[in-house]
């Protein structure tokens, strides 16, 4: 992401243009749901988030270093198969890593991946510094990540015997549970986008405070998702994940109501801050809760999770982008109020699995 202005130049396409073809990977996840939804207990899980991170390793220096549009769009529809099929799998193993510890780990995991993020954005503005050309960066990173994968892929949790069930109907994984976390993990996740791709926006542009301070709203929220994440597990422990849930989304409605009620620039960065804590760990809670469910395997509970977040992510920033439009951005936000009430009360509903 750091490095997409260099690979706009490189291609030769106009900012206009490049957000057409960035739409490429949301082909390739498309892709990635079907394959991970058909594949997902039927292959072995570790298998496959080895598969799926080897993809992504390999493709990185060939996006990286795309020199023309099909090269372009080829890149960003394989990364997005790849990307979006490991998260299936190495969420599935995370939830036997909790369970053979007894404790809660899942959104420690994840802000594993929201360090990797900030490690990746660092290198790539240091990289760009330095002029090294996109695709040098992602070679090198590949080899050493690479490395890596071959030397601790092996110490990946190992699947019980995987289940023959190329005869069960894959309707027979959509339980009601199952459905009531995707519908959780959808708002939350049209919640983080929004959240995410309009922060720096409204603080830019709506209220008139500059780039400067734009950027610093996204980045306090990032870092909010950071710190909510390290302390999640703790929280979990504490309160229970149904609690913790209802919790967590009605501190992201409380946080977007002192943004949409109280303009101001200040308000709003403490606002998106309240939003980056409250929402850090509703994907993680509903993906340790769906890999827990009785009667069906971890990685089929959370493919389900995956079929309900990508179209979250995927319709945040264009929903509300077309609200602001119609209204302003401002009165577009409070659409996150009512996606934050509205997860928490369908988080009533959730029942926690016996032993948990």
């Amino acid at each position: 992401m750091a490095r997409i202005p260099a690979i706009r130049d490189q291609v030769g396409v106009d900012t206009a243009r490049w957000g057409l073809l960035s739409s490429s990977s949301a082909a390739g996840d498309l892709v990635a749901i079907v394959l991970i939804t058909v594949l997902i207990g039927r292959v072995s899980t570790r298998l496959l988030a080895l598969a799926a991170a080897s993809v992504v390793l390999l493709n990185a220096p060939v996006l990286a270093g795309a020199a023309s549009v099909p090269a372009l769009v080829l890149g960003l529809t394989v990364w997005g198969v790849g990307a979006t099929f490991l998260a299936t799998p190495v969420n599935a193993l995370a939830v036997a890593v909790e369970r053979a510890h007894g404790r809660p780990l899942m959104s420690g995991f994840h802000a594993c991946y929201s360090v990797g993020v900030l490690a990746g954005g660092a290198l790539g503005t240091l990289a760009a510094a330095a002029d090294i050309a996109p695709g040098v960066q992602m070679a090198v990173s590949s080899g050493v990540l690479g490395a890596l994968l071959l030397l601790l892929g092996a110490g990946l949790p190992q699947d019980a015997a995987v289940e023959k069930q190329q005869g069960r109907p894959l309707r027979n994984r959509f339980t009601a549970q199952l459905v009531l976390l995707a519908a959780i993990a959808f708002l939350g996740s049209f919640v983080e986008g929004a959240a995410s791709q309009w922060s720096s926006v409204y603080t830019a542009d709506y209220l008139g405070e500059g780039a400067a301070l734009g950027a610093a709203t996204y980045t306090s929220f990032s870092v909010a998702i950071l710190a909510g994440r390290l302390l999640g597990d703790r929280c979990v422990a504490r309160l229970g994940r149904r609690a913790f849930l209802r919790v967590s989304l009605l501190t992201v409605a409380a946080g977007v109501t002192v943004i949409v009620v109280h303009p101001g620039v200040w308000l709003a960065v403490a606002g998106f801050v309240v939003v980056g804590l409250g929402i850090a760990c509703v994907l993680p809670a509903a993906i340790a809760l769906a890999g827990r469910q009785p009667d069906v395997p971890a990685g089929e509970g959370v493919s389900v999770i995956t079929i309900g977040q990508w179209p979250g992510f995927l319709l945040a920033g264009p929903a509300v982008g077309l609200t602001a439009g119609a209204t302003s951005l401002r009165a577009a936000l409070g659409a996150l109020v009512v996606a934050g009430i509205g997860a928490a009360v369908l988080a009533r509903w959730v029942v926690v699995p016996r032993g948990d």
